[in-house]
């Protein structure tokens, strides 16, 4: 039997009495008023409470009046509120996805991985996703999809050396296939094969048949996270044997045919490469800069001085950052990594300028002046405008004191000028007694004559 509600519970209660309503974030019935006694939730399951968003990632700080990272942030995976995704989805945002949106690629940040808007690489957007052909792709399709980062479930089966009259689909010239030049995932299905009755269903990369092909070329890409590799029967395919495959794979069978006769670049790492050139390594024996294989940053010499970024990239010292001969110019990034300043100082910091009327949010305005040896040092607190040195003679007040003699100067006037009136009132006042009283002694003498 089922159990009549009261108006006020809007038809979700666990009694007849008005304080019997379910809590406001439950979808069906409950056992209870909170909104852990739910039976199912209208938005989101978080440990067993129906909430209406998962914990955020960043919360509003009521003190500092700035957002800070959430440390008991959730993520929404379906309707259930989870402390981490599963394995094989993405974090976008405060959610658990499968694949990222069209306009973010896929990264790893501090052992997660997450969707970043693309940049650099991925100027269309960057994921080709969920694209499944069972037949050949045109050229004018593989051209429609240039600068693509990620290949998610995607089939490529490419007549090379021969027309197809069947299907009138021309041969395809190899480099055409430089589109796919900055794929840097494949989560997927990904064949380039001479036809399409083979194993379509095992790998993610298989390359066969291309006698035109000399190196992959792949430089960008990063991990293979679904099937297995497939290279053979490709004349005059280099490179690719060098390529330690192991470490783009988690726990996939690989199979590869090698081919002898070239080698990578000396400043490629023993991972490999994907062709010539030091553009085209794997990892590198030394530094790299901008995707390029270096021997050396500009740590002594050259513009501008660089550091060692902790993959071994070479990274821009700050602007602020003095040049310094025969030694590092700087340990990190920012203005407070400087060695030297090549301006001023203020505190830790290598600055064009000292700070001129900063708040620092506790005791107001802040002004400093650059001593000799070009460090900011704070002015007299009684400076308003700033200063040259150090004591209250030094103010900058000139302009101030203009300023603050007219604002005394309006109100002091004012009441000037009331003083007067009033002082004007009170004699008029006292002239007007004066003959009130004059008369009355008259009119009392009786020396008033008609």
């Amino acid at each position: 039997q089922s159990t009549v509600c009261a108006p006020q519970c809007n038809g979700r209660c666990f009694g007849t009495s008005p304080r019997d309503c379910c809590h406001i974030e439950c979808a069906a019935g409950c056992k209870g008023p909170l909104d852990v006694d739910c039976f199912a939730c209208r938005h989101f399951n978080d440990s067993g409470a129906c909430v209406p968003q998962c914990p955020q990632t960043l919360i509003y700080n009521k003190q500092t009046f700035q957002m800070e990272t959430n440390p008991n942030a959730k993520y929404q995976y379906g309707s259930i509120c989870v402390s981490q995704c599963p394995t094989h989805f993405v974090v976008d945002g405060s959610s658990c996805v499968s694949v990222c949106p069209p306009d973010k690629m896929e990264v790893e940040r501090e052992g997660q991985r997450q969707c970043e808007l693309c940049s650099g690489l991925c100027p269309k957007g960057g994921h080709l996703r969920n694209t499944f052909y069972l037949q050949c792709v045109y050229l004018s399709v593989i051209k429609a999809n240039d600068g693509c980062c990620t290949v998610s479930m995607f089939i490529l089966c490419v007549f090379i050396l021969h027309r197809d009259d069947f299907k009138n689909i021309p041969p395809l010239d190899a480099k055409k296939l430089e589109v796919f030049r900055t794929v840097r995932e494949i989560t997927g299905l990904y064949e380039l094969i001479m036809d399409h009755y083979a194993w379509l269903w095992r790998f993610s990369l298989m390359v066969m048949h291309i006698h035109t092909l000399t190196s992959l070329g792949l430089r960008s890409l990063r991990e293979i996270s679904d099937g297995s590799v497939y290279i053979s029967q490709n004349a005059n395919l280099c490179y690719h044997h060098s390529v330690k495959w192991a470490q783009l794979f988690r726990d996939r069978r690989i199979r590869v045919n090698i081919a002898e006769g070239h080698v990578c670049d000396p400043l490629c790492s023993d991972s490999g490469c994907w062709g010539p050139g030091p553009d085209q390594c794997l990892s590198c024996r030394n530094y790299s800069r901008d995707g390029t294989c270096v021997g050396s940053c500009n740590f002594h010499t050259g513009s501008p001085r660089e550091f060692a970024g902790p993959d071994g990239e070479c990274v821009a010292c700050h602007p602020e950052c003095k040049p310094q001969s025969g030694k590092a110019s700087c340990t990190g990034l920012g203005a407070d990594k400087c060695v030297a300043c090549a301006n001023l100082r203020d505190g830790p910091y290598c600055m064009s300028s000292c700070p001129a009327g900063v708040n620092d949010g506790l005791r107001g305005l802040i002004f400093k002046y650059p001593n000799r040896e070009s460090h900011c040092e704070p002015c007299h607190h009684n400076c308003t405008q700033g200063c040259s040195g150090p004591g209250l003679n030094d103010c900058l007040e000139a302009a101030s004191g203009q300023i603050t003699g007219i604002a005394l100067g309006v109100p002091a006037g004012l009441i000037f000028c009331l003083v007067l009136f009033f002082l004007g009132v009170l004699y008029q006042r006292g002239l007007a007694i004066r003959r009130k009283r004059a008369m009355r002694r008259y009119l009392e003498s009786g020396e008033v004559r008609l």
